[in-house]
């Protein structure tokens, strides 16, 4: 068995990691998966290129380390896609969760943005926050919500600010790519919108009675379309020829397998 892991975690929002864990331990028991997690410092500018290199960096010093598949959430996600895009021959395969086709309208732009357009507190505009991001809570799961989105903001790396929003442009990747989104998220585009996007064997799902976290309340259903993608792409590297007879698939409000 080898060493190296066969699926990578990317990991940009370390405040936001444990929304993963429930999925990253239901994973580790199927498969050998590894988690990669960048730690912006206070002194360091946010800068994509700087955590595109040493993303670059770590894959090319795993010597022996064959193309894995790259899944990440949100701002993680956007790192994953951007890196597929420029070094493919690393990635077996991509699955982004909560990334919209306009990849820098993440949840750090709609705050940037309520904050501009509501005279209210952060506190109250985090808490509207946590309703688009998570649906209806109590009280007491909100206020802990506001205060890890809180460090986030001010701990974590970020592409946006008060003063300034970054403009990514959502382009296609020569690997694989599986998108899944929650069938209620405010924040990411409707599948539809991902068609121009789409090679053959791509895939887009949207998991039920979900928001933008949908993969720490059905942790259990995300694995099964990861697992299932990369058996599909793992069968498909074997008989490339059947390729072009897979079409590119919508599949909307699904809970059976892919």
């Amino acid at each position: 068995m080898s060493r190296y892991p066969a699926a990578l975690w990317l990991t940009v929002s370390p405040s936001l990691k444990k929304f993963d864990q429930r999925l990253l331990s239901n994973l580790s028991k199927r498969i050998l998966v590894a988690r990669w997690e960048y730690i912006q410092t206070v002194d360091e500018p946010c800068c994509l290129e700087v955590v595109i290199r040493l993303l670059h960096d770590y894959l090319q010093g795993c010597d022996g380390l064959e193309p894995v598949h790259l899944v990440g959430h949100g701002l993680s996600g956007i790192v994953g896609w951007l890196y597929a895009q420029r070094y493919p021959q690393y990635v077996r395969s991509l699955t982004l969760l909560s990334v919209g086709v306009n990849p820098a309208v993440n949840w750090h732009a709609h705050y940037y943005a309520l904050r501009q357009l509501l005279p209210c507190s952060r506190e109250i505009v985090l808490a509207q926050m946590v309703r688009m991001l998570f649906g209806s809570r109590s009280c007491d799961i909100t206020r802990a919500l506001v205060q890890v989105l809180a460090q986030d903001l001010d701990a974590g790396f970020a592409l946006h600010s008060l003063v300034n929003c970054q403009a990514i442009k959502g382009a296609k990747i020569q690997p694989p790519l599986l998108v899944c989104q929650g069938g209620h998220d405010a924040l990411v585009d409707s599948a539809e919108r991902w068609q121009p996007l789409l090679k053959s064997g791509d895939r887009v799902w949207t998991c039920p009675n979900s928001h933008h976290f949908f993969h720490f309340d059905y942790p259990r259903l995300v694995e099964a379309k990861l697992l299932n993608y990369w058996q599909q792409v793992e069968q498909l590297e074997t008989t490339p020829d059947q390729t072009t007879a897979i079409p590119a698939v919508l599949n909307h409000q699904s809970s059976s397998m892919l």
